[in-house]
């Protein structure tokens, strides 16, 4: 049976793949939400005017949203299909650009209600990453130690618990 761990990072990966697949796909084509589409494009107009940075690089709004939205669909598809460390990669991507959209609401001044998701699902993101990273509990080891052809527990673990009477 699966450990709860793996399956955290398991419905983790899923969802946040999935999540992250469908928003990448609005702000690449219009074809599941129209309105959603022409929100991205508007709003994407607004992060390159209030970083004339960008337009000085010849990023334009609509390179900006199409790069951020495969870069979305890819590491989506990653996070959902592929297993191993390139999650960790993709979850690490995804976090820094969920880390970049959030500058951008605040560089524009969108209320919280605008960026919210964004602040959720960074901290899932976040979450996942730290799970996936812990290293897998492992049970303890009996070690024998032989002496005089004589197995014995080593000291440490024949001791009683801290607080705890052995009574024989």
């Amino acid at each position: 049976m699966a450990s709860p761990r793996t399956i955290t990072i398991v419905a983790l990966s899923v969802a946040l793949g999935l999540f992250f697949v469908f928003m990448g796909t609005i702000k690449l084509t219009p074809r599941l939400s129209r309105d959603a589409y022409n929100e991205m494009k508007r709003a994407y107009k607004s992060y390159v005017r209030a970083l004339p940075m960008l337009k000085k690089m010849g990023v334009s709004s609509i390179l900006l949203r199409k790069s951020i939205g495969a870069l979305e669909v890819a590491c989506g598809i990653v996070m959902t299909l592929v297993p191993g460390r390139p999650k960790d990669v993709a979850n690490f991507l995804l976090l820094l650009l969920v880390l970049a959209v959030l500058f951008f609401h605040q560089l524009v001044g969108d209320p919280l209600k605008r960026y919210a998701h964004a602040l959720v699902f960074g901290i899932l993101l976040t979450c996942r990453l730290l799970i996936a990273r812990q290293p897998e509990e492992q049970p303890p080891e009996k070690r024998i130690l032989s002496v005089n052809g004589d197995e014995q527990p080593l000291i440490h673990e024949a001791a009683p618990e801290k607080g705890k009477m052995k009574l024989s």
